[in-house]
């Protein structure tokens, strides 16, 4: 029963605005090593994980890649479009072929062919910088490399200047840091209103309140642990979430949450312990 359940959350897939689809559950490798990340990826396909979010910053998308490799390899019935791959853009630039090739460079570091969803990283860098990276993208996303585009630790700000720049391939998701204690509300609102999804990276606050009272206790309610009360309340505002771990045990026990529903109220409590929480980094605001 477990086994079916996890099968059955990790099969779940969010529409996105531009009619495609990803997996709503999706396994973070940020800080995870080259051999951590062809371990974890390998671990999470075994276990049933369709989507990985990885960035030319971490430097394991070759690592990652070829464990997807291997994985359709030894399992014909499935496909590379089966699989979703994301990378995120290191630096924004104001020159648009750095970008370009960057983005070329991605694609071909990883070994997949294309890249699902390509993300600029962050807004640093100034907006011609932010326009001209994301040109580079539409084109890449023209040209076949890569299949959608988003960004990731876009404020308020960010969102609106980019859409008002009419751009020809919309933004799918903005992948910023949200769980309980940090809940993004002015962000997630902004997006809404864009048709943009919300990835939630850092859904786990990387462990930094798994003994606060509250979630404890909601934890004992429902039967389960701290982080599966984290990952259902991310669900369940329909996040794209992407919890991490490098442990085998630990990458199926944190989906397994098929098993129980937060209960509106409990929901409403969880959103109460909003604490403006960065656990690691915040250019949201960056000018």
């Amino acid at each position: 029963m477990a086994d079916q359940s996890i099968a059955e959350m990790l099969s779940r897939r969010v529409k996105l605005a531009n009619g495609m689809s990803m997996p709503q559950i999706q396994l973070g490798l940020y800080m995870m090593s080259g051999r951590e990340a062809a371990s974890s990826v390998k671990w999470a396909l075994e276990a049933g994980y369709r989507g990985f979010d990885s960035a030319q910053w971490y430097h394991n998308e070759r690592e990652a890649g070829q464990s997807i490799l291997n994985f359709l390899s030894a399992n014909p019935s499935l496909k590379r479009e089966d699989i979703h791959f994301t990378s995120k853009l290191r630096d924004n630039s104001t020159s648009y072929d750095v970008v370009r090739k960057s983005i070329k460079k991605s694609v071909d570091t990883s070994g997949l062919g294309y890249i699902d969803l390509f993300l600029l990283h962050s807004p640093y860098g100034g907006r011609e910088a932010r326009l001209t990276s994301w040109k580079a993208v539409e084109d890449a996303v023209e040209a076949g490399e890569v299949k959608m585009a988003g960004v990731s630790n876009f404020g308020v700000k960010h969102i609106e200047e980019l859409m008002a720049s009419n751009p020809k391939v919309h933004p799918v998701v903005n992948q910023i840091e949200v769980h309980p204690f940090n809940t993004q509300l002015a962000i997630r609102e902004t997006c809404e209103k864009h048709g943009i999804v919300i990835q939630a990276y850092a859904p786990l606050a990387r462990a930094m309140r798994f003994k606060n009272k509250t979630l404890l206790a909601m934890a004992k309610k429902y039967g389960c642990t701290a982080p599966q009360i984290m990952v259902r309340w991310s669900i369940q505002h329909g996040f794209v979430t992407l919890p991490k771990s490098s442990q085998q045990k630990r990458l199926i026990e944190n989906v397994d949450v098929g098993k129980f529903e937060i209960s509106q109220e409990d929901m409403e409590t969880l959103d109460g312990l909003d604490e403006g929480l960065v656990t690691d980094w915040d250019p949201t605001d960056a000018p």
